[in-house]
C-alpha cells in the first residue's frame, strides 16, 4: 500500500475550519493510503535555537524528527493542512520545516546545488484564510514558501483547496463553501 504522511498544523484543532475541511479527505484518502500523521500542536516543536543547531552539526537530531523526515521522503503523497495565520500559515508548521530538513534525508547536493530527495509527487494543501486572500494573492506567502520548499525537496505538483473571506461570510455561506471544498477534495482523493 502506498503511503500518505499527513501534516496538521491547526493550532484551533476542534475548532478549526480548516481541521473541518481535511478531515474527512484525510478519511477517504486513509482507505487507499497507509497514513502517516504528524499532529503538530500536539507535538513538542520549538525553532532551531544555537543549542539545537550545533547538536544538528554533530548528527546529534531529535529522533521524532529524523523518523518524519525519513517518512516525509519515502511518502507517496503529503497532505498539509494549515489555516493561514498572519499572512502565511502557524509557526509551528515553520518550525516543523525547519527540523526535518535534513541533509541526506529530505535533500542532499551534488557539489554544485542542492538536490531533493523526496519521492512525491503530489502535495495537498488544505487552509482556510478569515481574509478575502486568495491563493495566488501576494498577500498570501503560506503557498509561495510551501512551493519552494518542494522544489528544495524534490515534492511534486500542489494543489490547494482553500476557503477565504471566512470571518466575513455568514454561517450559512460559510457551510456551503466549506461543504463545496469537502466534496472537490472527495473528488480529488478517488484519483490522487
Amino acid at each position: 500500500m502506498k503511503s500518505l504522511v499527513v501534516i496538521d498544523a491547526c493550532v484551533r484543532q476542534s475548532d478549526s475550519r480548516t481541521l473541518r475541511i481535511a478531515e474527512p479527505i484525510i478519511e477517504a484518502l486513509s482507505k487507499r493510503y497507509k497514513l502517516t500523521r504528524y499532529d503538530l500542536p500536539e507535538m513538542d516543536i520549538v525553532p532551531l535555537n544555537p543549542g539545537l543547531f550545533e547538536e544538528r552539526g554533530l548528527g546529534q537530531i531529535p529522533s521524532w524528527a529524523k523518523e518524519a523526515a525519513t517518512a516525509i521522503a519515502k511518502a507517496d503523497r503529503i497532505l498539509i493542512a494549515a489555516p493561514f495565520w498572519d499572512m502565511s500559515f502557524p509557526a509551528v508548521l515553520k518550525c516543523f520545516f525547519e527540523q526535518v530538513s535534513l541533509f541526506d534525508i529530505t535533500f542532499t547536493d551534488n557539489g554544485k546545488t542542492c538536490v531533493g530527495l523526496c519521492k512525491a509527487p503530489k502535495v495537498l494543501y488544505i487552509t482556510t484564510r478569515g481574509m478575502d486572500i486568495p491563493t495566488g494573492s501576494f498577500l498570501d506567502q503560506g503557498s509561495p514558501y510551501l512551493r519552494a520548499l518542494g522544489a528544495l525537496w524534490n515534492l511534486g505538483e500542489m494543489t490547494v483547496l482553500d476557503v477565504h473571506n471566512t470571518d466575513y461570510m455568514s454561517e450559512e455561506e460559510l457551510n456551503l463553501q466549506i461543504n463545496s471544498t469537502i466534496e472537490e477534495g472527495l473528488e480529488l482523493a478517488k484519483t490522487w
